[in-house]
């Protein structure tokens, strides 16, 4: 697969489900990537891309921010309290708020900061004990508790039980969206991502699909 490959699926992927050429943003999961396959992809015109851990992206996207206009960096991996200020200064959106603790320091320091990266909630579909994200059950509380915050909530997030059909969990985590009035659905990787689309994503998540197997750390 290229860049290429995967944005024409995209754009077929958009037409067959009657949306507009254009609505999904693909952001190309670039951690463990070599810079150079990064730079690469950068060098297409590629400029949304998503990383898994603060510390790596804090290594890698300064320097390309300084060859690359218009980069739009999400954060995409689980988020450690001490490591939010960095990533509010790295990232425009961050894709795995999941917790009261979480919500309000990311509150605190975008009033001390005067800016905020656009969120999204990570919603738990599949109640799994190891992974992140908030219950299903207690999804609509904890939106109302991150707006009461005055924090910019766009949209919700989920990691699909690797068991169970990935179609099942978009459809709950769009059930959740319109309920709650929420127009972003971050949702859909490398296996699924048309799926994805057609059950309203906005943006989908490819990373070995783009880059190749990741280089092992």
């Amino acid at each position: 697969m290229s860049l290429s490959d995967i944005q024409n699926r995209i754009t077929k992927a958009e037409a067959d489900a009657g949306r507009a050429a254009g609505s999904v943003t693909l952001i190309a999961v670039s951690k463990v990537q070599p810079d150079a396959r990064v730079r690469a992809v950068l060098e297409e015109g590629h400029r949304s891309f998503g990383e898994n851990r603060v510390q790596e992206a804090a290594g890698k996207w300064p320097g390309f921010r300084e060859e690359f206009d218009g980069i739009d960096l999400h954060i995409i991996g689980p988020l450690q309290s001490n490591k939010v200020r960095q990533a509010m200064e790295l990232a425009e959106a961050i894709h795995t708020v999941d917790r009261p603790k979480l919500a309000k320091t990311i509150a605190r320091l975008a009033q001390e900061m005067g800016r905020c990266p656009d969120l999204f909630i990570q919603v738990n579909t599949g109640e799994e004990d190891q992974k992140a994200g908030v219950m299903p059950r207690e999804a609509d509380d904890f939106i109302a508790e991150c707006r009461a915050l005055d924090l910019p909530v766009k949209g919700l997030m989920c990691i699909p039980p690797v068991d169970e059909a990935p179609s099942l969990h978009f459809a709950l985590l769009a059930k959740i969206a319109a309920r709650n009035d929420l127009s972003g659905l971050s949702m859909g990787m490398s296996g699924d991502f048309e799926q994805a689309i057609a059950l309203g994503a906005t943006h989908v998540r490819v990373g070995s699909a783009i880059f190749g197997e990741r280089v092992s750390e």
